[in-house]
């Protein structure tokens, strides 16, 4: 009988191997890095939301204003202007009355009339107080001043002063002292008849005006930082 050489002494056939359906699983892919445009898109935006909130808070916080000088705003003008320079000449201080106010961010404006004298002698002084608390009066002040006729400088009172003399009908004073303007007026005081005519009242010869106004507008400055 013919021997298979496998069979004796040859080399030993490898075992088959069985096929299947079944694959191996794949080895795990590594985690897939982020696009760099997707990264340099959320940094971008990080950073205008941090800018962003910078700005609004820098939009907060409040601007510090302009030095006062000392000057505050205050709700009894009448009882700190004193004006005993126009008393002294005008007589007697009589009744005094608030006028219109400006109450606003920007400045603040008071105004206030004080009367002298009595009977048909009886005069008044009005005084306005403007404090301003965001620009500056000062590049402007003489401008103004010129406009309305205050056109002789007076010295030794405020940064800035100008009068407006009326002669014996009497003169207003306009003072700029800081973010201050103060505006002291004396004139003569007329009244109308039933027959429409004006009538002067009996005030004495308000010539000079100026010293008296000045002196009350010196005492009211000091007075205002109080």
């Amino acid at each position: 009988m013919i021997s298979e050489p496998e069979l004796e002494g040859g080399a030993p056939f490898e075992t088959a191997e069985v096929l299947t359906e079944e694959r191996p699983p794949r080895p795990p892919r590594p985690p897939r890095a982020r696009r760099p445009w997707l990264w340099a898109l959320g940094g971008a935006v990080a950073a205008s939301a941090v800018w962003g909130a910078g700005l609004y808070a820098y939009g907060q916080r409040a601007e510090p204003g302009p030095d006062l000088g000392g000057y505050r705003a205050v709700d009894d003008l009448c009882a700190r202007a004193e004006l005993k320079g126009m008393a002294a000449v005008l007589g007697k201080r009589g009744t005094a009355g608030a006028g219109p106010e400006l109450d606003d961010p920007a400045m603040r404006q008071s105004t206030c009339t004080v009367n002298f004298g009595e009977g048909d002698r009886e005069q008044s002084v009005n005084v306005r107080y403007t404090l301003h608390r965001v620009t500056d009066p000062g590049p402007e002040f003489a401008a103004v001043a010129e406009e309305f006729g205050l056109t002789e400088p007076i010295g030794g009172v405020g940064e800035q002063a100008f009068f407006s003399d009326r002669a014996e009908d009497g003169g207003m004073l306009r003072v700029l002292d800081g973010q201050a303007v103060l505006e002291l007026e004396a004139s003569r005081t007329y009244y109308e008849t039933e027959d429409g005519e004006l009538v002067q009242q009996g005030a004495p010869d308000l010539s000079g005006s100026d010293v008296p106004l000045t002196q009350d507008a010196l005492a009211l400055m000091a007075a205002l930082k109080k």
